[in-house]
C-alpha cells in the first residue's frame, strides 16, 4: 500500500473528509456532529473515515492543527532570535487563527485549540531560544518557551474577548516586558 502522506488519492480523500467536517462545523455544534454526518457529507464509507482518523476528536484535532499551520503563513524558523517583529507576527497569526474559527463551534473545543496553539508555539520558540543562547539543550529554555507560548496564547484570548484595539496596538506595549523582563522600563 502507498504511503498515505505521499499518495495523491489518500491526500485528496483526507482533504475531502476535513472539508466536509469544516462544512458541517459551520452548520452544527461539534457535539452534534457524528461520524455518519461526516461520511455522508464526504460521500465516503465509515471504513474510509476510520482509515484516516481514529474518531471525530482526532479529526477535529488534525483539522485545527492544519488550520493553525495555514494561518502561520510566514516562516518563524527564519528568525534567529525572538524579537519585536517575531512577537507581532506570532500574535497576528494566532489572532488570525481565532478569526478563522469565529463562525465555527469553537466553544466546544477550546481546550484542544489552546493545547495545539501552545504546542506549536513551544516547538517554534524553543529552537530559536537555543540558537539565541548558543546551547544545544536546556530545561530552563524549554520552560521559557512554554511560558512564552502560554503568554502569547493568553494575550490572544484577552485581545479576542476584551479589546477594542487593533492587534498591533494591543501587543505593542507588552513587547518590552516580553523581551526585557519585568524590570522597570
Amino acid at each position: 500500500m502507498s504511503n498515505p502522506n505521499t499518495d495523491p488519492r489518500m491526500r485528496r480523500t483526507r482533504k475531502l473528509i476535513m472539508d466536509s467536517f469544516i462544512t458541517l462545523s459551520n452548520k452544527k455544534e461539534f457535539k452534534d456532529i457524528t461520524v455518519t454526518d461526516i461520511t455522508n457529507e464526504a460521500t465516503i464509507n465509515r471504513a474510509t473515515f476510520y482509515y484516516h482518523f481514529e474518531d471525530k476528536f482526532d479529526l477535529l484535532e488534525q483539522a485545527l492543527e492544519e488550520g493553525l499551520i495555514t494561518n502561520i503563513t510566514f516562516d518563524l524558523s527564519d528568525y534567529e532570535e525572538i524579537n519585536e517583529d517575531m512577537i507581532i507576527s506570532t500574535f497576528i497569526a494566532i489572532t488570525n487563527f481565532w478569526d478563522s474559527l469565529a463562525h465555527r463551534c469553537q466553544s466546544g473545543y477550546e481546550d484542544t485549540i489552546s493545547r495545539i496553539i501552545i504546542d506549536k508555539l513551544t516547538n517554534i520558540f524553543y529552537p530559536i531560544l537555543l540558537k539565541q543562547h548558543s546551547i544545544s539543550e536546556s530545561s530552563a529554555l524549554k520552560s521559557t518557551a512554554i511560558m512564552l507560548s502560554w503568554g502569547m496564547y493568553g494575550v490572544s484570548v484577552e485581545w479576542r474577548t476584551n479589546s477594542q484595539q487593533s492587534r498591533k496596538e494591543f501587543i505593542q506595549p507588552i513587547i518590552p516586558y516580553i523581551l526585557h523582563g519585568l524590570k522597570k522600563q
